[in-house]
C-alpha cells in the first residue's frame, strides 16, 4: 500500500498515472497548495521542501518526495517495464526524464505562471519562458518523429513524466497541432486507461 500526498497539478498527476499503470492500491491525501496545505508542519515531516507530490510506502515505511524519483523507485521496487534495468534503454528513459524534470516542467511551469497567474503583464517573461517553451516542444516533437514513445518505441516512464504537461497545452501560447509528432503522441496516450485514472486524483 502507498500513501499518495498530491494535488491537481502536472508533477502530482506523475505519480497517480504511475500507480495506476502499475495497478497498485494507494490512498490518496489531498494537499490543497491553493490553501498552503504544503506548509503543514504533518507535511513538513513528509517533504521538508513542502512540494507536492510525495509518496510513504507503508510496506516499508520509505519517504519519497521528488516526482522523478518516485517514478524510478517504484519502477524499480515492482519491476516494471516502464524503466529497463539496464543498457542503454535505461539510460535513454532516464535521460529524457531527467529533460522533463530540469527543462520541460520548470519552464512550461514558468509559461503557467506569467501567461495565466501573474497579476501583472510581464512581456519579457512571456518572451523568454515562452520561446524556451516552443523550442522544447519542437526537441520533443523531433524525437517522437522518430519512435512511437519518447525514449523508444516502448512506453516508459518518461512518457507518464511528459505527458501531464503537455496535457495542460491549451494554457500554452501555441497551437499543438503544429506539432504533428508531439499531438499524435499526445493523442495516443490520451486513451490509456492508466492516465485517465490517473489524471483524476485527486477528485
Amino acid at each position: 500500500m502507498i500513501d499518495l500526498y498530491t494535488w491537481g497539478t502536472p508533477n502530482g498527476f506523475k505519480v497517480s498515472i504511475m500507480l495506476e499503470e502499475l495497478g497498485l492500491a494507494y490512498t490518496v491525501h489531498p494537499i490543497n497548495i491553493l490553501d498552503e496545505d504544503q506548509f503543514a508542519p504533518d507535511y513538513i515531516a513528509i517533504n521538508p521542501n513542502a512540494k507536492i507530490p510525495a509518496i510513504v510506502d507503508v510496506e516499508n515505511g520509505l519517504t519519497i518526495s521528488e516526482s522523478g524519483a518516485i517514478l524510478i523507485y517504484l519502477a524499480e521496487k515492482y519491476e516494471s517495464d516502464l524503466l529497463p534495468t539496464s543498457g542503454p534503454e535505461r539510460y535513454d528513459v532516464l535521460q529524457w526524464l531527467m529533460l522533463q524534470m530540469g527543462g520541460v516542467g520548470p519552464i512550461f511551469g514558468q509559461v503557467h505562471h506569467f501567461y495565466k497567474f501573474s497579476k501583472e503583464d510581464i512581456p519579457y517573461a512571456k518572451q523568454r519562458f515562452g520561446d524556451e517553451m516552443t523550442r522544447l516542444y519542437g526537441v520533443l516533437d523531433a524525437k517522437l518523429a522518430k519512435t512511437t514513445y519518447i525514449a523508444g518505441n516502448s512506453y516508459s516512464i518518461a512518457d507518464i513524466a511528459l505527458y501531464p504537461w503537455v496535457a495542460r497545452h491549451e494554457w500554452h501560447p501555441l497551437d499543438l497541432n503544429e506539432f504533428c509528432h508531439v499531438k499524435r503522441w499526445y493523442d495516443t496516450l490520451s486513451s490509456r486507461t492508466g492516465i485517465k485514472r490517473g489524471m483524476d486524483v485527486p477528485k
